[in-house]
């Protein structure tokens, strides 16, 4: 095997280094602000089996840069939000690292969740259940 140029978890470091980090408690004293918008960007079998953040928006990992870029046929209005600060998540914090360091590539100002959702109930986060659908 061709040994990689990059790896993944350097890829999430180079991320980390230039990207805004929300703690966990800090993001759950904000969770009923109006200005903040929490994107969840876990695959949706993951909510289904944890549970996800209440009013969180569930955007997949795959659509986030054609969901916040508004020349985009698949553009989404609550990422056309002024006056609002995103913080994006997923599971660990990886993926929404590489995801909030694309964003600001594209010129879309965000954060992301450090621990991600993995320490979110332990550290009394509420949690509400996401049902399969049909």
């Amino acid at each position: 095997m061709t040994k990689l140029k990059t790896t993944a978890a350097e890829m999430v470091a180079a991320a980390r280094a230039r990207i805004e980090e929300v703690e966990t408690a800090d993001l759950i004293a904000q969770v009923d602000d109006p200005n903040v918008v929490i994107v969840d960007i876990r695959d949706i079998r993951e909510r289904q089996r944890s549970g996800a953040i209440p009013g969180s928006v569930h955007a997949p990992r795959g659509m986030i840069e054609f969901w916040v870029d508004p020349d985009s046929p698949y553009h989404k209005e609550v990422f056309a939000q002024e006056g609002k600060s995103y913080v994006f998540h997923c599971a660990s914090g990886w993926r929404s690292a590489l995801t909030v360091a694309t964003l600001q590539d594209m010129g879309f100002d965000a954060a992301h969740l450090k621990e991600g959702f993995s320490t979110w109930a332990e550290k009394g986060g509420p949690v509400e259940e996401v049902e399969a659908k049909d």
